[in-house]
């Protein structure tokens, strides 16, 4: 996957602005559970790291691509950053961790109950698990990046089969959030339309990808362009926990070995 891919929200692409507020919130709502030795997977760019490695004993953090891996082990050379295809998460020991956190990165995995299982191994007894997955009932299109998307009942169900303790919670928005939200929504119904033949749920992903990204990356701009003050506006306390997953934008998982 390319790094600037619209999967990869970027700090300094101005139409990108309230996708990343709203997973760096993620990291804002992880803060109460950070302790001792912390691994994240599928660190991405380093979104939440500067955040949370302060809070840490240790953070270890997988990610796929070299070259973001890299870049951080720079950034960061008291923390360890391993590039990895995950699952399994090889090289890690088992009961290794006090808390794993993982965001936005299960959508993306084939086996999601290797995934887990493997979160579960590297975790200490006891150690929690925080992971954050788009609601697949808030979703406007289909995601060809994505192997799948959940309810908050399947993403429960999932997790039930593997962790002693499981809950679900989500992350809204106040009224700002949902006024891009409705407008996005608006916006992608005027590409979508053109559909006539529902290809984007008919067609392989890979033949997907492009032209997602295309009309995805136009859209944020036109977003942008059409009412800036709001997209450059957003920020993450604009974004918020809500015990109505269901309702949320993104599914927030907390699961204890």
């Amino acid at each position: 996957m390319g790094m600037f891919t619209t999967e990869i929200t970027s700090e300094t692409i101005p139409s990108d602005n309230p996708i990343h507020q709203r997973l760096f919130k993620a990291y804002i709502l992880a803060q109460p559970y950070i302790h001792g030795k912390i691994l994240e997977v599928g660190c991405g760019e380093g979104r939440g790291v500067k955040l949370l490695n302060p809070l840490a004993e240790s953070y270890t953090a997988l990610d796929k691509i070299a070259m973001v891996v890299e870049k951080l082990q720079t950034q960061f050379p008291q923390s360890t950053f391993i590039r990895a295809n995950i699952p399994p998460f090889s090289d890690l020991q088992d009961n290794a961790f006090d808390v794993v956190i993982s965001f936005q990165v299960i959508e993306h995995i084939k086996d999601d109950q290797f995934f887990l299982e493997e979160v579960y191994r590297v975790l200490k007894p006891g150690g929690k698990g925080l992971i954050t997955t788009p609601n697949i009932k808030k979703s406007l299109t289909r995601n060809p990046w994505h192997q799948r998307e959940y309810t908050a009942e399947q993403l429960l169900d999932l997790a039930s089969g593997i962790f002693k303790k499981v809950d679900v919670k989500g992350i809204t928005g106040n009224q700002k959030v949902w006024q891009y939200y409705e407008m996005n929504k608006r916006s992608v119904e005027k590409i979508t339309r053109f559909d006539i033949f529902n290809l984007q749920h008919r067609l392989p992903a890979a033949l997907l990808r492009m032209p997602y990204e295309l009309l995805n990356r136009l859209n944020r701009n036109k977003l942008q362009s059409s009412n800036d003050q709001l997209v450059t506006d957003i920020q993450h306390e604009d974004y918020l926990l809500s015990e109505q997953a269901d309702q949320s934008l993104d599914l927030f998982l907390i699961v204890e070995k």
